[in-house]
């Protein structure tokens, strides 16, 4: 079977790639981190125990800022195809800790590429990189767009998207890149602006969060649903010539407009219970992202099954269902958990 190695597998978009792969029947091996608390939520429905018949998942611990770690874990598994999605992505944070940041996304990105020089392992790779690269270009941008980066995130990403390219024409690698735009679902982290919105008016929809901070309303982006973009992912290693492709929707919308769906979802209008924070403004903002997915249509045979409306009624229903489940075990228990979790703001 062929074997696959994805980094950041416990993230949004590692848990469905993972998903997508064992469908297939393929052997995953995921990195993790060692830390004094499990982060493996989005994973442990699947994850099986190593000793039980049959299993095709294994978690072994490897870093992205460790290159020792990375070259030992490919000349002991010899993966078929690897998935780079292991980063700092969050960009607001990025320019909080934009060392750490360009350590691992960009860093990073250059360790894994060199670890499989050096190792000689014959196999595909897939470079995660960002529709933020694209920072202040004009709409809709494709593959020949100018970059213009506007965070260290962005910059970072940036450098690992040339550096895999560099190493597809120096030495031959089948590496191919995904430019991504703005994707989400119900695993999508709690401190990114849609999952925040979702969150949110579920919460205030029951009574146990009474406000909810934002930044930039006017941020235009080309959203889309995860398990989606992870099928490109998958179709980009299958080709025979590596490229770069940008995969989107072709659509974009203001966090105005998620705003409005998500609480007119819960019966609320979102201007009695939104406010505005400028602590949540990025030093330099991004207005308007939109994809040309037209290659990726064209070459991948690919298309977005999910439309902007469903996406945030997915989103919706999934955050009112995990609330009114927290609730049966007691509203006490709730209003504790959500002031140790920051929901109020």
């Amino acid at each position: 079977m062929p074997i696959a190695l994805i980094t950041g597998c416990n993230g949004q978009d590692g848990s469905y790639l993972t998903e997508l792969l064992l469908g297939k029947g393929y052997e995953v091996h995921g990195l993790k981190r060692r830390a004094s608390s499990l982060n493996t939520e989005r994973i442990d429905h699947i994850y099986q125990d190593v000793h039980e018949a049959g299993a095709r998942f294994f978690l072994h611990y490897a870093d992205l800022t460790d290159g020792s770690s990375l070259a030992t874990l490919l000349y002991d598994i010899r993966p078929d195809e690897i998935y780079n999605l292991g980063a700092q992505s969050h960009v607001k944070v990025s320019f909080e800790i934009p060392e750490f940041t360009a350590d691992v996304v960009a860093i990073g990105t250059l360790r894994l590429l060199e670890a499989m020089r050096r190792t000689g392992v014959k196999c595909r790779f897939y470079q995660a990189s960002s529709s933020e690269m694209f920072g202040s270009a004009l709409p809709p941008q494709s593959e020949t767009t100018r970059f213009h980066p506007r965070s260290p995130y962005a910059c970072a990403k940036l450098f690992g998207h040339n550096v895999t390219v560099n190493y597809r024409e120096c030495y031959g690698l089948h590496a191919s890149s995904g430019i991504l735009f703005n994707h989400e679902s119900p695993r999508r982290g709690e401190t990114f602006v849609t999952r925040k919105i979702t969150r949110a008016a579920a919460h205030i929809k029951h009574g146990v969060q009474h406000k909810l901070f934002l930044g930039n309303l006017e941020a235009r982006r080309d959203w889309g649903y995860a398990p989606d973009y992870v099928r490109a992912m998958w179709l980009m290693l299958q080709q025979d010539r590596p490229d770069d492709f940008v995969v989107g929707t072709g659509e974009a919308h203001t966090v105005r407009e998620f705003l409005e769906l998500a609480f007119s979802h819960a019966g609320l209008d979102w201007r009695d219970h939104v406010g505005l924070d400028p602590r949540y403004l990025r030093p330099a903002d991004v207005d308007h992202l939109r994809a040309d997915p037209s290659k990726a249509r064209m070459a991948l045979a690919w298309e977005p099954t999910v439309t902007f409306e469903e996406l945030v009624r997915i989103m919706m229903e999934a955050d009112m269902e995990a609330v009114e489940s927290r609730l049966t075990g007691g509203s006490a228990a709730l209003q504790l958990a959500a002031a140790s979790e920051g929901w109020y703001s």
